[in-house]
């Protein structure tokens, strides 16, 4: 197969951090051997080596391989572009869905697959704004304070999956959500006063949802049943419930009833301490006039 003559620069394995698939995370090193496989066998029946195959995509030869032996999760170009160099008709291409979900870590895949099925989150984290509340720039500022720092492509990562959560907002029939956020949380200006001002009105659109409450809990409070850490409580159709918090079972989900108690009963209270949804949303308006 002849392959055209544009003149790409080849991309080095040091150039693709933070692809790597997680061990433990089977379905995803399952879909990245298949993929791989996939691409390896189109490569050779097209009769290309894998240096002039890499070279064709823009991409270094050990990185072919580390992507056709499954070591490494390939980006939605080189999967484009292998499509086109190995005339794949759009097959190759089509494995871009599959190959995006591994991107996500798994816990994350998990957590997000439980917040699709719910029927009513209840949420609290007392130390940022909630990831589904997040906007992307917010995230990415978030993300950036991090030490030891991310890589770039894994604050891409990172980010992607916490917009794909987002969707959870966009089901019909939608979710009941309520979120707790702390006072503390709004008014520090993290990644600057302009993403500051796009978060909190983003919060004010999200809190005209019918089927969303937001609260605030002010600093000024003198008691808080939330000093233990955050609270994620999810609800299912089926009368189930899982919760976690890092004060509990190590943060790993629970479903024991004793455990979901304490969990609905603290954040029962938590909401209870908090200003009431109008007042939150008159709130957040005051602190957007002053930023």
């Amino acid at each position: 197969m002849s392959v055209d003559n544009e003149v790409r620069r080849p991309t080095t394995e040091t150039d693709e951090p933070g692809w790597e698939v997680e061990p433990n995370d089977d379905w995803g090193v399952a879909v990245v051997a298949t993929v791989g496989r996939q691409l390896r066998l189109r490569r050779e029946a097209a009769g290309l080596r894998a240096g002039e195959f890499g070279e064709a995509v823009g991409y270094g030869e050990d990185l072919v391989y580390k992507i056709e032996g499954g070591k490494r999760i390939p980006r939605p170009e080189y999967l484009d572009r292998a499509d086109e160099v190995l005339g794949a008709g759009g097959l190759l291409a089509a494995m871009k869905e599959d190959v995006g979900k591994v991107r996500y870590p798994k816990k994350v895949r998990d957590l997000a697959q439980m917040e699709g099925r719910a029927v009513e989150l209840q949420l609290y984290d007392p130390l940022n704004v909630h990831g589904l509340l997040q906007t992307p720039e917010y995230a990415r500022g978030l993300l950036l304070m991090r030490r030891p720092a991310y890589t770039g492509d894994e604050v891409d990562r990172f980010i992607a999956a916490r917009v794909a959560r987002k969707s959870v907002f966009e089901r019909d029939p939608a979710p009941e959500l309520s979120f707790v956020l702390e006072e503390w949380t709004l008014r520090r200006p993290l990644g600057g006063r302009a993403l500051v001002r796009n978060q909190l009105e983003h919060l004010l659109e999200v809190a005209q949802l019918r089927n969303v409450e937001l609260q605030v809990m002010p600093m000024d409070r003198e008691q808080h049943a939330g000093l233990a850490g955050g609270i994620e409580v999810l609800k299912f159709e089926d009368g189930s419930v899982v919760g976690r918090s890092p004060a509990m079972a190590n943060g790993r989900p629970v479903t024991e009833a004793r455990q979901l108690r304490i969990l609905e009963l603290r954040y029962g209270i938590i909401r209870a301490q908090a200003l009431t949804p109008r007042e939150s949303t008159a709130f957040i308006e005051q602190l957007l006039g002053d930023t």
